[in-house]
């Protein structure tokens, strides 16, 4: 791999992992900055959208984190495409500096479901676009490319009705809600698929794995998902509206990683960890809350028992204190440090 000369041992290790093999320390996925002599120019984005869809732009940004970032330890070379969020299932985007909302709109519930993929939109021709040219810079292997940054059904959802619509809409139309999840999760799914075997045409090697936020790669296929709006959900409602979505991907894919946000979605852990195909479990705290490490350890060792790898990004100060607490045979840790040296120091002593 071209940013990576260590991505067989860093392949190596996260084999491992991905199979509950201890080795002499946990995966630690370690970021940060290096220094280059003549580092790739980025221009002013025209606007908004054309910050996450210009190809030009993109290509120029991906290449400039490339070069100035060292991809220490079991971190994968990589560049967040929030583009993804453009694969909306119809939904009009709304972009931002930071990141990319949606147009609400309102649902006649006397017929089928709006919320459908559109594989010909004007988002979706853009979007290709995009990717055929960050295929053309990563090659076969230079970075992980990885599947788009996209939502699941119930988010998307929640987002192009509202989400106070939404929630009333589980009451009044719990049949109708069912059925839009279920048949927006198929588009999604099928979309994941094609863009997979789009990359492979292209003579892309890593056509899956989470790419740019919180990367994590396995030696076979595996879906990210999440459910943001379970915060606001009772686990019986879960059951009935996000847990029939997760079945599905389990069922196409066979793993899920799954992005756990904040502490009133963890009412929802004991049921997502009786999943069989649930394999990987990420957790973000709210503002609120401690950051990741020692603040979290019960709920992370409520996973490790469950035998499921937890993972955990978190200030590099923490990452010490969690190898020694946590079992390192289902531990995947991200951190960032200061420079190169403070890295490979950090990755030393993490030795179990």
């Amino acid at each position: 791999m071209k940013y990576k000369a260590d991505w067989p041992e860093a392949q190596r290790r996260l084999t491992a992992l991905w199979h509950g093999e201890r080795l002499d320390r946990p995966c630690v996925a370690v970021r940060a900055p290096q220094a280059v002599e003549n580092p790739t120019p980025v221009p002013e984005p025209f606007d908004d959208e054309a910050r996450w869809l210009d190809p030009a732009y993109r290509v120029a940004v991906v290449r400039q984190e490339l070069e100035s970032t060292w991809w220490g330890g079991e971190l994968i070379p990589s560049s967040l495409l929030m583009a993804g969020w453009v694969i909306c299932l119809g939904g009009t985007p709304r972009f931002a500096p930071e990141t990319i909302w949606f147009e609400t709109r309102e649902v006649d519930f006397t017929l089928p479901s709006p919320f459908r993929h559109d594989a010909n939109s004007i988002w979706m021709q853009k979007y290709r676009k995009l990717l055929l040219s960050m295929c053309e810079l990563a090659g076969e292997d230079d970075f992980l490319l990885g599947s788009q940054l996209g939502l699941p059904a119930n988010d998307l959802l929640s987002m192009h009705m509202g989400t106070q619509e939404f929630l009333i809409a589980l009451i009044d139309h719990p049949e109708w809600m069912v059925k839009a999840i279920l048949t927006g999760a198929g588009d999604q799914l099928r979309v994941c698929k094609e863009h997979q075997a789009l990359l492979r045409a292209q003579g892309h090697k890593y056509c899956y794995g989470i790419a740019g936020w919180m990367p994590f790669w396995a030696p076979e296929p595996f879906v990210a998902t999440q459910s943001d709006v379970s915060c606001m959900l009772s686990a019986e409602m879960y059951d009935r509206f996000v847990l029939p979505e997760l079945e599905l991907y389990g069922e196409g894919c066979g793993a899920l990683w799954y992005h756990l946000d904040g502490g009133d979605a963890r009412q929802h852990l004991p049921r997502l960890l009786s999943l069989p195909f649930l394999r990987v479990v990420q957790y973000t705290p709210t503002p609120h809350e401690p950051s990741n490490g020692p603040a979290h350890l019960e709920m992370y060792r409520q996973i490790q028992a469950a035998g499921k790898i937890v993972h955990i990004d978190l200030p590099w100060q923490h990452v010490e204190p969690l190898v020694r607490e946590l079992d390192p045979s289902l531990l995947m840790l991200s951190t960032w440090c200061p420079s190169r040296s403070a890295g490979e120091q950090l990755l030393e002593q993490c030795a179990c």
